[in-house]
Formats: C-alpha cells, sequence, structure tokens
C-alpha cells in the first residue's frame, strides 16, 4: 500500500471524485436499482404469500395500541414461529446472491479511468466464473458479523471501516480475505478522517434519495460503491 500522489489528497478531491464517478454512470445506477429491488421484492412478495409474515406485522401492529409491552410480546411470538425463520433465510440469501452486482461498479470505474467501453455486461462481472463463488463466500462472511456487531451501531460501523476495501482488493489484486482486512486495518490508520467522513456522507447521500424524492433513490442507492472505489483509487496502489 502506498499514496499514489506528491502529497496526500484531501477530503475534497476523494469526494468530487466520487461524485464524478456516480454522475458519468447515471444509467447504470438505476439500472442496477431496478434489478436489485425487482429481485428483492419478488422474493418478497413470494415468501409474504407463502408464509404471511407481512400480513403478520400488520396483525402485530394493532397491539401497539394496548402499550410497548404487549406490541413487544406479540412481536416476538411472530418473530420465533418458523415461518418467520423461514422467511428471513429466503430475504438473506437473496440479499447474498445480489451481492456481487456491486462489483460490476469497480470494472466500470476502471474502464472509465482506462477510456474503455462500458457495456451493460460489466454489471454482471461478479457473477463470472469461479469468482462469484469467492465473492459470495465472502460477503456470507461479513453479513454474519455485521447483523450481530449493527446492533450495537459503533460495532458495526467499525465492521464496515475495517472491510471496505476487501471487495475491491480480491477483484483488482487477487488478494485473499485476510491479507486485504491486513491492508484494510493498515489504510484505517493512516486515513482515519477521511475514510469516516466518507462513510457518513455515502450512507447519507445512499438513501437521502428516497427520503426527499424516493424514485431518487434509484439513483443514489448504488452510490456506496463510488465512494469505495474513489478512496481505493487514492490509498491503493495495485504495483508489485
Amino acid at each position: 500500500m502506498e499514496n499514489k500522489y506528491p502529497q496526500k489528497p484531501g477530503l475534497d478531491f476523494i469526494l468530487k471524485q466520487a461524485f464524478f464517478y456516480w454522475n458519468k454512470t447515471l444509467v447504470f445506477q438505476l439500472m442496477f436499482s431496478i434489478m436489485y429491488f425487482g429481485i428483492m421484492m419478488t422474493i418478497l412478495f413470494f415468501c409474504d404469500a407463502k408464509y404471511g409474515i407481512l400480513t403478520g406485522y400488520l396483525e402485530t401492529a394493532k397491539y401497539a395500541k394496548e402499550g410497548v409491552q404487549v406490541y413487544t410480546a406479540e412481536l416476538q411470538k411472530l418473530l420465533s414461529t418458523e415461518n418467520f425463520q423461514n422467511f428471513s433465510l429466503w430475504m438473506m440469501g437473496t440479499n447474498i446472491f445480489l451481492y456481487p452486482l456491486n462489483l460490476g461498479f469497480y470494472q466500470i470505474y476502471r474502464k472509465m479511468d482506462l477510456g474503455e467501453k462500458i457495456e451493460l455486461g460489466d454489471l454482471f462481472v461478479g457473477y463470472n466464473g469461479l469468482n462469484f463463488f469467492r465473492y459470495i463466500g465472502y460477503y456470507i462472511f461479513w453479513y454474519f458479523i455485521f447483523a450481530y456487531s449493527i446492533q450495537t451501531i459503533i460495532l458495526g460501523v467499525v465492521w464496515v471501516s475495517i472491510t471496505m476495501f476487501v471487495a475491491p482488493m480480491m477483484f483488482f489484486m487477487n488478494k485473499s480475505i485476510l491479507e486485504s482486512l491486513s491492508l484494510n486495518f493498515k489504510a484505517l490508520r493512516m486515513y482515519f478522517l477521511e475514510i469516516l467522513v466518507c462513510i457518513m456522507v455515502a450512507v447519507l447521500f445512499k438513501y437521502i434519495g428516497f427520503a426527499l424524492f424516493f424514485i431518487g433513490g434509484l439513483f443514489t442507492f448504488p452510490f456506496w460503491n463510488a465512494m469505495i472505489y474513489s478512496l481505493y483509487k487514492v490509498i491503493f496502489s495495485e504495483k508489485n
């Protein structure tokens, strides 16, 4: 790992670069979101028809007027049912399967840097060959730790911070998960402020489209990938 520029780039450079990549690929951002949410919603409604979980939530919500304790008790009953466990497994599996779509943006941004033509197929590069199983395996590992750590919020942010460059390093450098984690941790120590601020900006911008314009969220939802790539370019060198 080494700085690729004569002087340490400032936050303004990293942020402008991230927004540049995002702005130049709005069509791909939209297509990503349509495919992501289209598949997710299809599985959601399929599982609801099979397990009746959404109906169960609506029924449970009626107990809210009877107090927090009553509502919490009824909600726990729903969450402990076999139907809910099966529903959760379906949704978790769908989320894991969709993860490699994110790798497509790294391919797209790299081709932009090289002046190469971007194609729709670039978005699916994460599903090519045996590497698909590498990314899926990594995300399963990442997801289970995140699911527990995010309950404390702070540990969730820490986990995201020390793993945010693992996927691009696996993709561009062919590093193992352990090698990537080690380099990611070193980067976090050297660029702590830049990484922290970029995470905050990326998360805020990622969901602000849904909060303000709703449909605008289809364009902002994949913004996280542009921020990761912008940071990755600044922090890491791929030279042997």
